[in-house]
């Protein structure tokens, strides 16, 4: 499997993280002394399921950097030319890649078992698009306070996951679905007109399971989904806002200190074997007091 990181987000002046990026990238935001993207390549280094990756919006300057096979991408201005652009580049690479997994660099607190966990799950059907989602009760037992938008499910709170598989040819496309996708992102009215307003209705009574929104929005957009219930809250953990900036900068600050003091345990452990004291020479001693007996 190969990935594609989106990292070309600049935050404008209107928005809540610009007193941050002041115009830079916001995925070289530090947090605990790495860029924030940096947090994201080391866990798609240490993913098993992983061969290549592909960042999109940064430059070979940026020197973040990663084990797998790193290629860059300039960015491209919006966020769907960003993903077309790194689908072309993985199939360029990748002659047989049939799906690539999309992950934004704003979910830091991700870890390689994380990664390979949504691929192997997702690779147990052959769909055109896999989108995670976690439930309310996992985002919040890890991260409380972090103030996500949830999607009112039958039976269930959910929060949509930043790091998702889909078809890498379908991506690659013509921008026809995407631009549905993307534009309806931040209007309920453009969002009910892509779904159906009988879908928007039944989300709103709360009647609609994860399995039969996907399936609806699939049929209307004429493509194969699965949604797939992520126990991880780390994969939609990212960060639009100053105070999950900050609550992540003390997350993985103190993982850190956690990791620091486990070494410095494990160091200290580790001790000089003990100099062997000299053994008595209780034999010897045994034979001259018995050779004294006889001479006696």
């Amino acid at each position: 499997m190969d990935a594609i990181v989106i990292a070309g987000g600049i935050p404008h002046p209107e928005e809540p993280l610009y007193p941050y990026t002041q115009g830079h990238p916001k995925a070289m935001l530090d947090l605990a002394g790495k860029p924030m993207i940096q947090w994201v390549l080391d866990a798609l280094s240490e993913a098993t399921t992983i061969e290549n990756v592909v960042i999109t919006g940064l430059t070979e300057k940026s020197g973040v950097t990663c084990k797998k096979t790193l290629c860059f991408i300039p960015n491209q201005g919006k966020m769907l030319d960003n993903i077309r652009a790194g689908a072309k580049k993985v199939m360029e690479i990748n002659k047989k890649a049939e799906h690539v997994l999309i992950v934004a660099s704003d979910i830091p607190t991700i870890k390689g078992e994380m990664v390979d966990w949504v691929v192997n799950a997702a690779m147990e059907t052959d769909e055109d698009v896999y989108y995670n989602v976690i439930p309310r009760e996992v985002m919040e037992k890890r991260f409380p306070g972090s103030k996500r938008t949830y999607t009112h499910l039958e039976g269930m709170d959910v929060c949509g996951g930043d790091m998702n598989m889909a078809r890498a040819s379908l991506v690659a496309g013509e921008p026809g679905i995407w631009e549905q996708i993307t534009n309806a992102r931040k209007s309920p009215l453009k969002q009910a007109a892509m779904i159906g307003f009988d879908t928007l209705f039944l989300l709103l009574l709360r009647r609609l399971t994860l399995e039969k929104a996907v399936k609806k929005v699939a049929r209307r957009l004429k493509i194969t989904g699965r949604g797939i219930l992520c126990p991880y809250a780390e994969v939609g953990m990212d960060i639009d806002k100053p105070h999950q900036l900050e609550m992540l900068r003390a997350d993985l600050a103190k993982a850190m200190r956690r990791k620091t003091k486990t070494a410095a345990k494990l160091t200290s452990s580790i001790k000089e074997p003990a100099a062997k004291k000299p053994q008595k020479k209780a034999a010897t001693k045994a034979v001259e007091t018995k050779a004294k007996k006889t001479i006696e």
